[in-house]
């Protein structure tokens, strides 16, 4: 079924790609048509706002075009929405219950092998690709490398998926959570799937640091707890949106942000 947002329809290449990054929700399907609808609302609102000409082209696959994208979906929720700043009381018990996130030097090593995500790719065929993969270095860490070196579309491949040493922050954010918001070691149970396709990933070594001050860390604890109170504010934008849209081929109940992936 068609995806149409205002009578603007959704390319079914754009929801084939969709849908693959959300295989792991309970109905990728949807999850993918709601996302898609979404940005659909969120593009027209930028034309309204006058910052496209006429609307935006809807990405399929191309990483570049997903990215403006992004950059105009930045730009109406910057003009559109508004949420208070949290307080001082609320970013110290932030601080007093969540120790662990408030380390300085924090480090792992890791590895990766990624499948790539280009114009004209197979989306399902990949991922069906990667998760086999996924599979074998599970069951056989020590092939890690090897199947790197085979298979990575990422340069790291010529040295076995190697990454290095790296801290919080220093890829993109998909990635990042997969490894930060985690204590595991070893090769991580599930494909992560990021604006360059699917990773499949292999923390070797983490690297403790020392306990931060608060006083060091409250400017991004403000900012972390501001994140939250804009994700239901953002929720509630798009239900307003939704309001007034005239929607066929995805429902929009029960998304949990409106910029999922």
């Amino acid at each position: 079924m068609t995806i149409t947002v205002n009578e603007t329809a959704i390319p079914a290449a754009a929801l084939a790609v969709e849908a693959a990054l959300h295989a792991d929700a309970p109905d990728p399907d949807g999850a993918a048509r709601r996302t898609l609808a979404i940005r659909e609302l969120l593009l027209q609102r930028a034309g309204e706002l006058g910052l496209v000409a006429a609307g935006a082209a809807r990405a399929a696959h191309a990483t570049a075009e997903r990215e403006a994208e992004d950059r105009i979906i930045e730009q109406v929720l910057e003009a559109d929405v508004r949420t208070p700043s949290p307080t001082a009381d609320e970013c110290r018990r932030y601080y007093d219950t969540h120790p662990q996130r408030f380390a300085s030097g924090e480090l792992v090593e890791a590895r990766h092998i990624l499948f790539a995500i280009l114009p004209g790719t197979p989306v399902m065929a990949l991922r069906e690709q990667a998760e086999k993969v996924l599979a074998e270095v599970r069951t056989s860490p020590e092939r890690f490398a090897e199947r790197a070196a085979a298979m990575s579309n990422c340069p790291s491949g010529r040295l076995g998926g190697n990454l290095g040493q790296f801290g919080p922050g220093e890829m993109v954010p998909e990635f990042d959570r997969a490894i930060f918001d985690g204590t595991a070691v070893g090769v991580l149970p599930t494909l992560v799937a990021t604006r360059y396709g699917f990773h499949v990933i292999l923390v070797e070594r983490r690297i403790a640091g020392r306990q931060l001050p608060f006083a060091e860390v409250e400017a991004g604890i403000a900012a972390r707890l501001a994140a939250k109170v804009e994700e239901k504010a953002l929720r509630q934008y798009v239900e307003v949106l939704a309001g007034r849209a005239s929607i066929d081929g995805a429902d929009l109940a029960g998304a949990a942000s409106p910029l999922v992936q």
